[in-house]
Order: structure tokens, then sequence, then C-alpha cells
């Protein structure tokens, strides 16, 4: 019995109600002036072209989400939509919405109307009220046995507010809802959100990740050493790295927080220089070899040469240590080549493993480009290329 009654101590219930009763406000005012059925068909015809309005979708879209779901997601609200017409099949559907809003919202408020009235018959009838008129049909003599009746007339008028509230919810849901275009269009959307949150997983991982091997690879030098001044400049190099970091994690949070605002530029090629100081502050000797200009190689291109080239050079300090590397960076030909190759160590990763490496072949597979990594003439080889266009 307390679930039959929930949904009538809930006020989503009566703006359904509500909802319905607005739509026929305006053809009921005649009625006030003249009692003619045929009034209700010219407002049907005229439901027609402006349905064909776009502007006509907002509306009646606004409506329906504060009326018929109070914005309430996990009743639908998400799924009607508020932006104008944009299809002739859009404005279709919300000239069918506006016909059968009226048509349920007649037919309800006549319901409602005409039971309301059958309730007070039956409850003053048995005391002689003339019952002439009365919208219910009485028993002649107002038996009271008729007042045994008013019960089942709540309950009709309990099921006429709560079935045409939950029917034209539907119907909206289903009228007032995303066309296939939209739905395709938001599901291009969510799909770039979650790319692009791949992305930031996978900038993270580089960027963190490089600045943490940097301050152990420093650390335990530093302690090995025992060189006062060598330590110094582990010290420097560990703060460097880790404002760096901290730059990086910063906007990146900034991106998860405020998507709609625009976050300053990632770092490019043109400042792979903090990279290689860092390394070579590391204990690493890195000889660079930079060919054509950088500063015309495309945005996009550029912030994901930074990041491979970053990754790599962390995993030589991970897996190598302070062993000679040597970076090539050429602009050529409408191609970006990134080449850094090291000196081999007895823990020499197989191919494929890492999620660094996945990383740096999954950036170079998103641009068009391609990505080897392995041994090769006794060193450990990364090679990239990656087009400019």
């Amino acid at each position: 019995m307390v679930r039959l009654l929930r949904p009538f101590g809930r006020a989503v219930t009566y703006t359904r109600w509500l909802h319905l009763s607005i739509g026929i406000v305006w053809p009921s005012l005649w009625l006030f002036i003249r009692e003619d059925w045929w009034i209700w068909l010219v407002a049907a015809a005229a439901l027609a072209p402006a349905g064909l309005v776009p502007a006509m979708r907002t509306a009646e879209g606004l409506q329906a989400r504060l009326l018929l779901t109070g914005h309430r997601p996990d009743r639908g609200s998400a799924d009607i939509v508020v932006a104008p017409s944009a299809s002739w099949g859009d404005r279709g559907r919300v000239v069918v919405w506006l016909e059968a809003r009226l048509l349920i919202g007649c037919v309800t408020a006549t319901l409602t109307a005409q039971l309301l009235f059958a309730m007070v018959d039956l409850l003053s009838a048995p005391f002689g009220r003339d019952v002439e008129e009365a919208a219910l049909f009485l028993p002649e003599g107002h038996p009271w046995w008729q007042v045994l009746l008013v019960p089942l007339v709540l309950v009709a008028l309990a099921v006429t507010v709560l079935a045409p509230g939950r029917l034209i919810t539907a119907l909206a849901l289903r009228l007032l809802g995303p066309s296939p275009a939209e739905r395709l269009a938001a599901l291009e959307e969510r799909t770039e959100q979650l790319l692009e949150r791949t992305r930031i997983a996978r900038e993270l991982h580089d960027s963190i990740g490089h600045a943490l091997t940097v301050a152990v690879v420093q650390a335990g030098a530093a302690r090995a050493a025992g060189d006062p001044a060598f330590t110094d400049r582990a010290l420097s190099a560990i703060e460097e790295t880790g404002r760096a970091a901290l730059e990086d994690l910063e906007r990146v949070l900034g991106i998860l927080r405020e998507s709609e605002r625009p976050v300053s530029s990632r770092p490019t090629l043109t400042d792979a220089d903090r990279l290689l100081e860092s390394a070579r502050a590391s204990g690493a000797k890195v000889d660079a070899d930079v060919t054509g200009p950088l500063d015309t190689v495309p945005g996009p291109v550029s912030r994901e040469g930074y990041r491979i080239l970053q990754e790599s050079l962390t995993n030589v300090l991970r897996h190598a240590g302070s062993v000679p590397a040597r970076v090539h960076i050429a602009v050529a030909d409408g191609t970006l080549t990134l080449d850094i190759r090291n000196a081999l160590t007895a823990d020499i990763p197989g191919p494929g493993r890492g999620s660094g490496l996945r990383g740096i072949r999954e950036r170079a597979a998103l641009l068009g480009g391609s990505a080897r990594t392995g041994p090769a003439e006794g060193d450990w080889q990364v090679h990239v290329e990656l087009p400019l266009s």
C-alpha cells in the first residue's frame, strides 16, 4: 500500500498534471465565451505550423525538463533536448508532440473535472441536494449507499492524475529527445573526451615518471659519490625537474577542473634543451644533434615529439643509468625524425614491454607516424618518424 501511495508524495506527479493543464489553457479560454466543440479542431490545426518553428522545440523542451522531470537526470531530463529544431524530422516530432499534449491534456482535464464534480454529488445527494444536472448518473431518491462509491471515484481520480503524467513523460523522451544525428554528435563528443582523458593520463605518466626517475637517480648518485659539490648539483637538478613536473601537474589539473577554459600551451620540441640538461644533470652523457627548423613543426606534432623524447630519456635513466646517449632530431622532407640511442646494459627490456614504450608507439600511431624500439647495432634505439601534415 505504501508503495502505491509513494508517487502521490512526489512533487513531479503534480507538476506533470500542471504541464498537461498549461497546454490546453489557451483553447479553453474560448469556452468561457462560447461552448463550441470545434474550437479543439481549430487549436489542433493551429499547432501544426507552430511546431515547425525551430524555437518551439526549445520552449517545449524547457517546459518538459522543468515540469515532467524536475531537472533530475535519473528521470530523463538529460534526454530531453532544448536546442532548436535542426531538421524537418525534428520539426515533425515537435508537431506530433504538440498534438499529443493537446489531446492528452484535454482528456485529463475533462476527466479530472468530471470526477471532482461526481465526488461532490455523491457526498451531497443523500442529504437532499438537487443533482438534476450532475456530472455523474445518480439513482433516484438519493439513497445513502451511494456514498460508498466515493472511494472508487478517488481511485479513478488518482489514476487520472498519475497515468497521463507518466504517458506524457514517456512521449517527451521519445519526441523531444535527441535525433539520430544529435546522438551521433554526442557520442563523438564523448569519444573525444575519453581520448582527451587518455592523453592526459599518458602525459602525466611521462611528466611525473620522468621527474621521479631523475630524482631517484640523482639522489642515489649523490649518496654514492660523497662529494658536496656533486650533491649540490644533484639537488639543483632534482629541484628544477620537480618544478617542471609540478607545472605540468597544475596544467593538467586545470584541464580536468575547467574543461571549457583555455589552458597554457604544453611544452614543445623547442623546449627540448630542458630535457637534455635534466638528463645530463642526472649523470647521463647526452650528445644532441638538431637539424632543421623546429619552430616550423606543427603544434600537435611538436608537443607529442617532446613527450616521446621525454619518455625515451626517462627509459635511458631508468633502465640503463648513467650511460652515453645520442639524440638526433631532424626536420626534413615533411617529416619529424627522432632517434635516441644508448649503450645496452644487462637489463634490456624486451620489445613492447613497459607502458613507456607502448605510449611512444601510441603517440606515433595517433599522428599517423611510425615508431621502432629495440636493439640496433649494439645500442638500444628508439626511432620515431612523424609526418608534419
